[in-house]
This record gives structure tokens, sequence and C-alpha cells, in this order.
């Protein structure tokens, strides 16, 4: 169990991205869709892990536009896999007070995965415990640009004045417009980079790379990751107060 310290920072938004299925399953001598499956055990332990720890919005880097030049046959087993979790865990998320949100381009996605969104989404809305986002075809580029479009058309149209488009009104028309920013931003696997996560939202996030695959994340990794940034002094390009 995680050790309490009431006096400790807490992340109020934890994003991570899930970096290393693929390598986990390879090092084992299994075929890549496998490390996704041993992947979404580790994000039940990790949501489970979150609540003890009193985050409130867990953000998770679930499937990326650019993830779509994988091998067809693992980007099919990805959503299916997607399809299946939602069906096996929606029950347990309601029933703990969870309510799960998808983040977004949902217009390229099949039929089938958009019927299991609006499934989770709907049958879990009434959760107050923790809110896990699962940025589903999601890239921070395309977040941006779309958003650009919309307000361009907008001033286009005469509904928006080109002054009062500010860093605040960019941000409210984000997918994340209901959630704050990322207190932490997780990358597990041993790269350094955000990989087009989050970018505009993660501009004072503080960042935390591990080495340790995605599937051998636990609450201990958690935990350290949490305890790590309650040392960090977050100033927001202002001079520390003395």
């Amino acid at each position: 169990m995680a050790k309490q310290n009431i006096d400790k920072k807490i992340p109020q938004h934890v994003a991570i991205i899930m970096d290393g299925n693929g390598r986990w399953a390879q090092q084992r001598g299994m075929e890549r869709p496998e490390g996704h499956i041993a992947g979404v055990e580790a994000v039940r332990r990790v949501l489970k892990a979150a609540v003890v720890e009193g985050v409130k919005y867990l953000t998770l880097y679930t499937f990326s536009t650019e993830n779509w030049g994988r091998p067809k046959e693992e980007v099919e087993a990805i959503m299916e896999l997607f399809c299946k979790s939602v069906v096996a865990e929606t029950p347990e998320l309601k029933s703990q007070g969870v309510r799960a949100k998808i983040m977004g381009d949902r217009s390229a996605l099949s039929e089938k995965v958009n019927h299991y969104i609006d499934r989770i989404e709907s049958e879990t809305a009434d959760g107050e415990r923790i809110t896990p986002i699962f940025a589903l075809n999601y890239s921070s580029r395309h977040e941006i640009t779309e958003t650009f479009k919309q307000m361009a058309q907008r001033v286009a149209e005469g509904k928006l004045a080109p002054e009062s488009i500010t860093s605040e009104v960019i941000s409210q028309n984000l997918y994340s417009c209901d959630y704050p920013d990322p207190d932490l931003v997780i990358r597990t696997g041993g790269e350094y980079r955000l990989s087009n996560f989050l970018m505009w939202q993660s501009a004072y996030s503080e960042l935390y790379f591990t080495p340790t695959l995605w599937p051998d994340f636990d609450k201990e990794s958690l935990h350290e990751a949490i305890e790590a940034y309650a040392g960090r002094n977050r100033r927001y390009g202002l001079v520390e107060a003395k």
C-alpha cells in the first residue's frame, strides 16, 4: 500500500505515455499484441493505485494518430482489445465510482469502436472518484490543427473576433477543455520525449521518465513518480518565492 503523507503534494492530474508493450512482449518471445494485453493489466493496477494516491484525473495515451502506421494486424488487435476491455471493465469501473472518458478524433474510428466509446462513457457518467481519460486516435498536433481550423471558420463567419483569441480561448476549444492541465506527465519505456502528447496542455507540467516498460509499471512505480513530483518546485516561469 502506498505510503500516506498528508503534507505531500498530490498531482490532481497525471498523464502517462504508456510505452513498451511491444518490447515487453518481444523480450519474452511473444507476439506484440500479447504485450498490449499485459498493458491492460497495468492500466487496471495503475488506476487503482491512482485512487489510493488521491489523483483525480488520469490521462492515458492509448492510441495515437501515428499508430495507424503500425502493422494492420496489430492495429486491429488493439482496437479489438479496447472493445473487449470496455465489456469486461465497465461494471467494475461503475461500481467503484470511476468516470471514464475518451479523448481524440472519433471520426476515423470504426462504428464498432465508437459504439463501445459511447457505452463506457454513458454507463460510468455518474462516477466522481476519479476520471481516467483514454487518449484514443489522439495526437497533439492534430488536436491543435483541428482547433485552429474550427476557430478560423468562426472568424470567417464573423462569430469570433481575431483579437479575442487568447491562450485561454484556445484551451477552451481543445479536446481536453473539460479537464485541468496535467500536473505530472510520466513516460515509461526509457524514451525521453512527449511523442505528440498533450504538448499544449503540458507547457508547465512536471516530466518524469522511467525505463520501466509499461506492462511492468505498478503501484510502487506510480508512487515513486508522485514522490518525485512532490519534491519539485513548480514556478510557472516566475521567480521562486523566498
